[in-house]
């Protein structure tokens, strides 16, 4: 099933262009997600037959009159795959002049689970002057705790699917500063349980700057797929429910600028449009009153 958090914090289930409430099925506390997700994650296969019933007479809203949320309210790490496209590190060397080592060199980072925001929040750049990318992405959550699991049983680890916006400032420093700003991760527009899902590895992904086509690929491409992103991530440490895996982007990386608005749409998952914007700092960090 396709499930949103939408509006006041209520629990649905996406059924073709409506969004059906089905808080009550699932026991979810609107005053609570973060919580009232965990509990879903952890209790799907017991909650699911009562939330398909409630999905059939419950309240439905019609999509498009929605506001939807970040389909996983908070979480306790990203984990992010580097270079994990052989065509990005070709752009990447062309783009920068040096071929950057791929993930099976340098395994993951951690992103800051700050930078999660949802499908129809901006994204706020907090630089005028440096260059920041979109970076369109295939990511997962977490549905069961996990330590060397390997891959060829990580499938069965996962709850859902959904499409992922990585957003990158260049330059030097650690690439987990330079993509944990806030609304740096944006997710949505819900997640696809992964029962619905035949195989997460050949999955067509486009990403459209304004109505420009920037990126245009496959997850069939991943050098590390889906699965062998799990075993790296829970090798020697442990995965919990709720928590984020990016599996990477293809080539076609290129910068965003306020004012911009960058769609992602992924096969079999779905998509959303974010606006950018620049972000409102009121105080520099650091600095003394008078």
């Amino acid at each position: 099933m396709k499930i949103a958090i939408f509006n006041e914090d209520l629990l649905g289930i996406v059924k073709e262009d409506k969004v059906v409430d089905v808080s009550k099925a699932a026991n979810w506390d609107t005053n609570n997600p973060e919580s009232s997700f965990l509990y879903l994650v952890e209790n799907y296969e017991q909650l699911k037959d009562n939330m398909e019933k409630e999905a059939e007479t419950g309240k439905a809203y019609a999509i498009q009159d929605v506001f939807f949320k970040s389909p996983v309210p908070s979480t306790r790490k990203i984990w992010a795959a580097p270079v994990n496209y052989k065509s990005h590190q070709d752009e990447m060397n062309k783009m920068f002049n040096n071929a950057p080592r791929t993930i099976e060199e340098i395994a993951l980072f951690l992103k800051s689970p700050e930078s999660l925001s949802g499908p129809m929040d901006p994204i706020l750049l907090p630089y005028k002057d440096r260059r920041t990318d979109h970076e369109a992405e295939l990511g997962y959550v977490v549905g069961k705790k996990a330590k060397n699991v390997k891959a060829e049983e990580a499938e069965n680890y996962i709850f859902g699917y959904f499409a992922l916006l990585d957003i990158s400032i260049r330059g030097n420093e650690e690439r987990t500063w330079r993509k944990s700003f806030d609304t740096f991760t944006p997710i949505g527009p819900w997640i696809v349980t992964a029962d619905e899902i035949d195989n997460p590895n050949d999955l067509k992904m486009t990403l459209w700057v304004n109505d420009e086509v920037r990126q245009d690929g496959s997850t069939k491409h991943l050098i590390y797929d889906c699965f062998k992103c799990f075993e790296v991530a829970c090798d020697n440490m442990t995965l919990l429910p709720g928590d984020i895996i990016a599996t990477g982007t293809p080539d076609g990386v290129g910068p965003i600028e306020v004012g911009d608005k960058v769609r992602i749409k992924i096969e079999d998952i779905g998509e959303f449009t974010v606006d950018v914007k620049h972000a409102e700092i009121t105080e520099e960090v650091g600095a003394t009153k008078a």
